[in-house]
């Protein structure tokens, strides 16, 4: 699990952001501009290579659904790329951006994440949102955290101040359970499933929704201690302070409202587009 942008949103928010379809019609020149602006934020700050990953977690989607990949064909990667093409998710990712994005905003996180740390910062996050994580990589960042558990290191908490940053209110869960549930029912309303009862659904959800905050939180902390693991202690603090910042608090709501909203609305099409195959059938 690399670097994940948890929502302080609510899932009715998220909702919303994904029913915006277009921003305001402005001259040319000023949207050239604004387009320009846009794609600097999303550079800078790596949101880009973020947004492009999600495609890496779309192989497993069939499992949410109790399949595997291949019992869709050969060709299921193709139909991942379709649905996850890079250029539509920028393009779509930048209209959502230009409703809340100020000049406030991202001058803060481009000073930030163009600095020395900031740079060092983002080529790590971007390597790691461009690979899946291997059975190798989870065990050797759980290693690292038992490691600090039996050293009672103070870089635990310094990584965990870090993750809590991300997400303050513990909003992931919710909104990665959102993702699942509408893609579930997409699939069962495109018949690629058996009719499920959505308040069913819900209901199961949350029982095990405890459990699957410790077990993202588990994750997050894990995948934190790899990756950062070339960081020092003090260049972890300064990470965990910049991220504590107001601005940057408000920068990281409005990407992680982005981020789910994309990645529900893609796994919606996914599933619709799944009821177009049939198992061992090639797109």
């Amino acid at each position: 699990m690399t670097r994940v942008f948890f929502s302080k949103l609510s899932v009715l928010a998220i909702g919303a952001l994904c029913a915006v379809a277009l921003i305001s019609v402005q001259s040319g020149a000023k949207a050239e501009a604004n387009s320009a602006r846009l794609e600097a934020f999303l550079e800078v700050t790596g949101f880009d290579v973020a947004l492009e990953s999600m495609r890496v977690g779309a192989a497993n989607a069939p499992q949410i659904l109790g399949m595997e990949a291949q019992d869709f064909g050969l060709q299921w990667t193709a139909l991942a790329d379709q649905v996850f093409e890079p250029a539509l998710i920028r393009k779509d990712a930048k209209q959502l951006l230009a409703q809340a994005l100020s000049d406030e905003m991202l001058a803060h996180a481009a000073g930030f994440y163009a600095s020395d740390l900031g740079m060092r910062l983002v080529e790590v996050e971007n390597a790691a949102h461009s690979a899946e994580d291997g059975a190798d990589d989870y065990a050797r960042g759980e290693a690292l955290v038992a490691d600090m558990v039996a050293e009672g290191s103070a870089r635990l908490a310094l990584l965990k101040r870090m993750n809590h940053a991300i997400d303050p209110e513990n909003i992931g869960t919710q909104a990665a359970q959102e993702v699942q549930i509408r893609f579930l029912l997409a699939a069962s309303d495109a018949g690629v499933i058996n009719r499920i009862d959505e308040a069913t659904l819900r209901g199961l959800m949350e029982e095990q929704a405890a459990e699957m905050a410790v077990e993202i939180e588990a994750s997050a902390l894990a995948s934190a201690a790899r990756i950062y693991e070339g960081f020092s202690d003090a260049d972890v603090e300064a990470y965990a302070e910049a991220l504590e910042d107001p601005v940057m608090q408000k920068v990281y709501e409005l990407m992680n409202g982005v981020q789910y909203a994309l990645m529900a609305n893609r796994y919606e099409k996914l599933a619709l587009r799944m009821a177009e195959l049939s198992p061992g059938q090639e797109l």
